[in-house]
């Protein structure tokens, strides 16, 4: 029999219906039976496509000794991080607190009745493993001590919660200075893999927001160390495994430093991101190769994770509890597919070899392709489309129909960028920007997430406002329609009123106060786009804004300073704050003539602004100090920029 979980619209909790564990989502009624009966609780926190989330599901959750055990003992809730980021970060920082290290999925909690947190884990086994105490052990431990000296619980669970809540001292400012730029490519070459690309050892993310800072620095220093890690990591993870090379898109990170065995979960965040570095890299080196992954990736969240323009949250790494079993591929099978086809078995074998397909496979006995060179071979469209034909019978990972305002705003704002190379993606950028607005924005009111299909219900956080508005002035970049410009306005300003507090910035201000990262977690941080948000509107709209920016860059300066590549957002919003936004100004069809002149610019951060005058007015926050009577002339500016 299904437990309350059914009557969710989270496609996470509906997963775990049919647990034995009885299950309650977050709510009011599951913290009062705790404190009526007594019992400690155990919050479960994961999403959709977690592969260890899954695993945790079927060694623990669905084991009825262990299900009965927190049945008769504990109060069990579980909580979709996608949903609810503020109660994520809330706990991830417990988790940090407790053990010296991050959190991460599934994130595991024990809190007292009065929801004190005690004991913070992930992934913990049935049984005991690897030096981990078992789950059932664990809770077998935890009900004793409860039961027999609640006392030492409670006492530990309130010093937890004076440590949760520290006394902020003297903020020690730094002057940031440009001479962060050669500091951040030091150390971006300190952690760079030369041979694979990516930074550090495995497990490897795309760290989208540090390769979009390098090829901005490329573009105003005409360092070649930043343009070559930047444009090799991007070539590396194209060649496949991180990178589907069948569907299209990217995966969520990879397990070894060659980027060829992901978990396989495709979350819209990623994709949206990188779309955006593939295209900046096209832009700077005309490479084809970038643009391609580009346009793939598009194609493949149009087709795969979108609905009404809208884009999903993401597709899961497991089929039929098997991970990897829609992407990975058997030798045979591709050999005999190949010669139906029309290969001849020497070059199916030659093929073959050039995907990385073996007999003996590279992974668990079966295939991920992945291209040995980085260009690709003449017969590879036909190939694709061969392989793509053996997936057609499988069963598609199970896809989060969640959709999040957050991570569509990245998708819709990567459409525009498109839209700028080639303008057959403009109606869809816009269509899904004028969706996304219609469903998440109610009389003023930002929401962050709602089931396809669904009215939002949980209104948004930091992270909603900021991707939102960077969208918004992207359309406005775009389009040149100042309909957008102004809307983002409007919401940088109402993010300011929630969010925003002498330098400071919150993630979340409703039912958990949280405050935002300046480190880029999984995607860049939130802060930081709204910061990058402000410094345009300061350029276009009024200085004001760059007050905001200059506060909080003063709170974080000494981080940012010591460890720029840490924070690569925040330290474009440094770098852009010292150098300031150039802006063109003059009549909007000439701006429209001269917007392939600054797309071409080295100067990574200009805008334009409609004015009377017919002549390119060049101005930077203080005055226009240039008059350019046509596109050479600007173009000649631009590139003398000091």
């Amino acid at each position: 029999m299904p437990n309350r979980l059914i009557h969710e619209d989270s496609p996470y909790l509906q997963q775990h219906a049919d647990n034995p564990v009885d299950w309650w989502p977050w709510c009011d009624e599951a913290f009062a039976k705790a404190l009526k009966e007594n019992r400690p609780i155990f919050l479960s926190i994961g999403y959709s496509s977690c592969h260890w989330c899954h695993v945790m599901e079927h060694e623990v959750f669905e084991d009825t000794t262990i299900a009965s055990y927190l049945n008769d003992h504990f109060v069990s809730i579980k909580v979709d991080r996608e949903e609810r980021p503020d109660i994520d970060k809330h706990y991830q920082s417990v988790h940090q607190l407790l053990n010296q290290r991050p959190g991460g999925w599934p994130l595991s909690i024990f809190m007292t009745p009065d929801r004190k947190p005690f004991f913070a884990g992930t992934y913990i086994p049935p049984s005991r493993r690897y030096n981990m105490m078992g789950f059932l052990e664990l809770i077998e431990v935890i009900h004793k001590k409860w039961t027999e000296a609640p006392q030492d619980i409670v006492k530990n669970a309130d010093e937890i919660q004076r440590f949760l809540k520290p006394v902020e001292g003297p903020v020690k400012a730094t002057k940031l200075e440009l001479s962060l730029v050669d500091k951040t490519i030091r150390q971006a070459q300190e952690s760079y893999d030369a041979q694979w690309g990516g930074f550090s050892k495995a497990p490897k993310f795309p760290h989208a927001s540090t390769l979009n800072l390098l090829i901005d620095l490329h573009r105003l220093t005409g360092d070649p160390e930043a343009l070559k890690i930047s444009t090799h990591t991007l070539k590396m993870m194209a060649r496949g495994g991180i990178y589907d090379l069948i569907d299209g898109g990217f995966c969520r990170y990879s397990t070894d430093d060659m980027w060829l065995v992901p978990h396989f979960e495709k979350m819209t965040y990623d994709n949206g991101l990188l779309i955006e570095s593939y295209l900046k890299a096209y832009r700077l080196t005309r490479e084809s190769l970038f643009l391609d992954i580009a346009e793939e990736t598009i194609t493949f969240m149009q087709e795969k994770m979108a609905e009404n323009s809208l884009f999903y949250s993401a597709s899961d790494a497991d089929t039929e509890g098997v991970e990897g079993k829609y992407f990975i591929y058997n030798y045979v099978e591709v050999t005999h597919a190949l010669q139906r086809n029309g290969f001849e078995a020497n070059e199916a074998a030659r093929i073959c070899e050039a995907l990385s397909i073996t007999p003996s496979g590279n992974f668990e006995g079966s295939n991920i392709v992945r291209l040995q060179r980085n260009d690709r071979p003449s017969w590879w469209p036909k190939v694709r489309q061969i392989l793509r034909s053996l997936r057609q019978p499988r069963t598609y990972p199970f896809i989060d129909r969640k959709i999040i305002t957050a991570w569509n705003a990245m998708m819709v704002k990567s459409l525009f960028l498109a839209a700028d190379i080639n303008e057959r993606y403009l109606k869809s950028a816009i269509t899904s920007l004028e969706s996304l607005l219609e469903l998440m924005l109610k009389k003023g009111n930002l929401y962050h997430s709602a089931l396809a299909g669904k009215e939002p219900v949980i209104e948004g956080f930091l992270e909603d406002y900021a991707y939102l508005c960077d969208a918004l002035l992207q359309a406005y970049r775009t389009t040149l329609d100042e309909i957008w410009l102004l809307k983002a306005q409007q919401l940088a300003n109402r993010a300011i009123e929630r969010f925003y507090e002498r330098g400071k910035w919150y993630f979340s201000r409703g039912e958990f106060v949280t405050v935002a990262d300046i480190a880029d977690t999984s995607y860049p941080s939130s802060a930081a786009v709204m910061n990058q948000v402000l410094l345009t509107l300061g350029a276009l709209l009024d200085d004001a804004y760059r007050d905001i920016v200059y506060k909080t860059l003063e709170l974080h300066s000494y981080k940012i300073a010591r460890y720029p590549i840490y924070h690569p957002a925040f330290t474009t919003v440094a770098i852009r704050f010292i150098k300031e936004d150039i802006v063109v100004k003059s009549l909007p069809n000439r701006l429209k003539e001269a917007k392939s002149v600054l797309e071409e610019a080295s100067y990574p951060w200009t805008v334009m602004k409609s004015e009377v005058d017919s002549d390119y007015m060049v101005c930077n926050q203080h005055s226009c100090f240039a008059i350019a009577k046509n596109l050479e002339s600007l173009r000649e500016i631009l590139k003398n920029l000091p």
